[in-house]
């Protein structure tokens, strides 16, 4: 099998650790559905159930690697984005010899890039390209024997990971930020945009039982209109949130994104729903926001986001990556933030979902506010047999 174009790049280039060739021998994927007892409500919609898509690629001599898919909306998105896997994307690499995660991920893009146009699917190609990456980063860390925060540069005080609890809201807002507390977090994230009454109840309500000095960011999931942001900005300002994120939907112009960060006395926050290096990169010049979040399993995987939260980091903006999602892609949200450093803190969804540790096994520790990352090849996990009752 001929080498594949594009693999021949340098792999100890622009800072990437050194990766011996391989070649990905097979590339499979699995749907998983969990039931939960209190659906995930958000300005936008409502999961009623905790889908995961997990891909494992396997090369011989290498090992193997485990990545996640984002897949939470619309409902069948997780069986889709799987199939898009198993039809397009895994033809176009199994089989072929590469020197390193980095080339596979710009093969995809750049041959799918077209067909994503075309279909004005860009989202289900770079969330598919991203599991896919996660896994091949997985696959040679686990071989170079080195925990991935590690292999990809971290320092060794980074491996305590600060999280947060994200998820709380807007329906008995208090009691799950109380048992996030109970359960070790210290920093907790307050879903808003459900009406005025109902955002100030709550995180009054959050502010009173977790006490001033608890740090309590904001989500609006892109509810509002920039005028209505900078009026529930203003309002909420008096609980001292640490970041407003995503006050207004994503497409609106950078000036307008400027002039509402101007007007707010809180600081902005998004970046979830932004794919590519140039857009990413354009946020950072743009200024309006104060903290920046890619996600790993939405766009770029470790390849492309890595560079992307050095780039964060080095513009002085904190990186606090965004994920939503099975225990698998929040492994490598944590991997990636213990090797880019800083000061960000990592989001854990704190609603009950047995995709999260059944799938991390084992799962980490998590005490006083910090998710400890293990000595253990890799991401340190592998979806426990018990998942395969959750298989769609």
């Amino acid at each position: 099998m001929r080498e594949a174009e594009g693999a021949m790049a340098d792999g100890g280039a622009g800072g990437w650790p050194s990766v011996e060739p391989f070649r990905i021998e097979s590339l499979s994927v699995e749907v998983y559905r969990a039931p939960t007892p209190r659906p995930v409500r958000t300005s936008f919609g409502t999961m009623t159930d905790r889908p995961a898509v997990v891909v494992k690629a396997q090369s011989s001599g290498v090992g193997i690697g485990y990545g996640e898919v984002w897949c939470n909306f619309p409902a069948p998105a997780a069986e889709y984005r799987a199939s898009l896997i198993r039809s397009v994307l895994a033809p176009l690499i199994v089989g072929q010899k590469w020197r390193h995660p980095k080339a596979v991920f710009d093969h995809l893009t750049a041959e799918t890039r077209i067909l994503a146009i075309q279909a004005a699917e860009q989202g289900p190609f770079s969330q598919a390209i991203a599991g896919i990456d996660i896994a091949l980063w997985d696959m040679v860390a686990r071989r170079a024997g080195q925990p991935l925060w590690r292999f990809l540069g971290g320092d060794r005080n980074a491996r305590r990971v600060p999280v947060y609890a994200s998820g709380i809201g807007p329906d008995r807002a208090s009691e799950q930020a109380l048992g996030a507390a109970e359960a070790g977090y210290r920093a907790f994230k307050l879903k808003v945009g459900f009406g005025g009454e109902i955002d100030l109840r709550n995180l009054a309500g959050l502010r009173r039982e977790l006490g001033s000095d608890a740090p309590i960011a904001l989500d609006a999931n892109q509810a509002w209109s920039p005028d209505e942001a900078a009026k529930w900005n203003r309002a909420l300002a008096a609980y001292d949130p640490i970041w407003m994120e995503e006050p207004i939907p994503v497409h609106y112009s950078d000036l307008v994104w400027a002039q509402l960060a101007g007007a707010s006395p809180v600081p902005l926050a998004g970046g979830e729903n932004l794919a590519g290096e140039g857009e990413f990169l354009r946020a950072i010049r743009n200024g309006a926001l104060a903290v920046i979040q890619p996600d790993v399993t939405k766009w770029g995987g470790i390849s492309g986001c890595l560079p992307v939260a050095r780039e964060i980091l080095g513009a002085g903006r904190r990186f606090c990556p965004h994920f939503l999602g099975g225990g698998v892609g929040l492994m490598a949200t944590a991997h990636l933030l213990a090797a880019a450093g800083g000061d960000g803190l990592l989001e854990i969804d704190c609603n009950p979902n047995p995709l999260r540790q059944g799938l991390a096994q084992p799962f980490p520790g998590l005490v006083e506010g910090r998710l400890e990352l293990s000595e253990a090849p890799g991401l340190g996990v592998v979806p426990s047999q018990a998942m395969v009752s959750f298989q769609a």
